[in-house]
């Protein structure tokens, strides 16, 4: 016999919607262990007292936001039907079955007028970092670092072209000092003043989203991007710092500001780094090694010219300051250049006769001429860590720990695209989306720790 359940729809029932949440859902383990108490008092400033009408709840404003994150909701008007329709999130905002759900709208406003030009989403990715670092999830002493491009919404094809400033190097106080200096230590006279002159560079500004940056590189789609700089903690894989900046700037030029901020927010007595070989400049490696922190960066691969020995062929002879050619001659110290680089050049007359002149250079004059920069020691000993069986240990770690943290932001919590425009929306967009992932790890261990013990 047949029959619809048509009545039993339409039938009044006495629920609680307490009992129609699963109690292994993953939003009972986060409410249950992760502490959102906190953010009442970081927006109180924002919020007047004795004006207005009464405001929602920020705790269940912000509850809604991740949401969104969570589960890769990327329209703030799919977010309010969902929270409509399902009992969980219903659940963990508080809500019961017959509650009005917060309008979309309310969302977009605070992000646009009571939450502009704020440190809040900062603010509350820290403290989730802080209350990992409370439960043991966080050691601070092994950190992985590295960069995704994440697709701006702007068409690749509509931009103009314009001159911008170049990039201040904030090292470059320090290299001029050690320019001098090493110019004294070889009898050279110091480097007369250079005038102060402001180098540009056109690059392309999309129409667009004029924050975002025009990025080409080798095996990455182009257009235009932004760049998410990540660090996570070897322990237990948590996201300890989000840095956004345009697609057109070097994984390294935010690197070791960010770093140093880690080390002063969080209290991180770094002992060991793993990085990418986008990392491996010189200034990192000496900023590392001046930190007294085991660096572990991939190599580089440098193309040299065709037909020509590369320079790892030239042996450098660190007691007596030359350089070694295959040939077993010497190329000596000449001078030390503004940029930083020592120059060795060698004995026009030995190379004229010699069998490997061919391989060696093709200058008019005979003379072949390696550059080594002041700072070539500590790039020398990152690439020494590297080799070391500590230094293959950290660097496979990084595909099972910050490889591993992109790919669930981009697969899980739809990180592959910009949901909005601008820099400080992007911005928004991968702190919180770090701070679901952090508080979504945490409370699955805390959970299965308490379910073992």
């Amino acid at each position: 016999m047949l029959r619809s359940n048509r009545e039993k729809q339409q039938a009044y029932e006495l629920v609680s919607i307490e009992e129609l949440v699963p109690q292994d859902h993953l939003l009972r383990k986060v409410d249950k262990y992760i502490n959102f108490s906190f953010i009442a008092e970081k927006v109180r400033p924002l919020y007047c007292e004795d004006n207005g009408r009464p405001a929602i709840d920020p705790v269940v404003l912000f509850k809604m936001i991740f949401l969104g994150y969570f589960y890769g909701i990327r329209s703030e008007r799919q977010l309010e039907r969902d929270i409509q329709t399902n009992l969980a999130y219903r659940w963990f905002l508080g809500l019961g079955l017959t509650d009005r759900v917060p309008d979309h709208s309310t969302i977009s406003w605070n992000r646009r007028m009571r939450f502009k030009d704020t440190t809040i989403f900062q603010d509350i990715f820290d403290e989730i970092v802080l209350q990992a670092i409370q439960h043991r999830m966080v050691g601070g002493r092994v950190l992985i670092s590295d960069s995704t491009h994440v697709k701006a919404s702007a068409n690749k094809h509509r931009y103009t072209k314009e001159q911008v400033l170049q990039n201040t190097r904030d090292y470059i106080d320090e290299l001029n000092a050690a320019v001098e200096a090493d110019r004294k230590a070889h009898g050279k006279k110091p480097l007369k003043p250079r005038e102060e002159v402001v180098e540009e560079k056109e690059v392309r500004v999309s129409t667009t989203d004029p924050d975002s940056g025009y990025m080409i590189r080798d095996g990455k789609p182009e257009g235009f991007f932004y760049l998410d700089h990540r660090t996570v903690d070897l322990k237990h894989n948590m996201i300890t710092d989000v840095h956004v900046t345009p697609g057109n700037v070097h994984d390294s030029v935010p690197y070791l500001s960010r770093l140093d901020r880690q080390r002063e927010r969080f209290g991180f007595k770094v002992e060991a780094v793993a990085l990418d070989s986008g990392y491996l400049t010189t200034p990192i490696c000496r900023g590392l090694k001046s930190r007294n922190i085991f660096a572990v960066i991939a190599h580089r691969r440098f193309h040299p010219t065709q037909g020509l020995f590369p320079k790892w062929k030239f042996t450098y002879d660190n007691e007596r300051n030359v350089y070694i050619c295959p040939e077993k001659h010497e190329l000596t110290y000449r001078t030390t250049n503004r940029e930083g680089y020592r120059q060795y050049a060698s004995d026009p007359e030995h190379c004229k006769s010699c069998p490997m002149l061919q391989q060696c250079t093709r200058s008019r004059n005979h003379q072949k001429v390696v550059m080594r920069h002041a700072w070539e020691d500590s790039k020398d000993w990152a690439r020494g860590n590297r080799l070391s069986r500590a230094g293959k240990y950290l660097y496979r770690k990084r595909k099972e720990t910050i490889e591993r943290s992109f790919a669930d932001a981009k697969e899980l919590h739809g990180f592959r695209y910009c949901r909005l425009r601008g820099l400080h929306n992007v911005r928004e967009q991968a702190l919180m989306t770090a701070a679901v992932q952090n508080m979504k790890k945490m409370a699955i261990h805390l959970d299965r720790l308490e379910r073992q013990g």
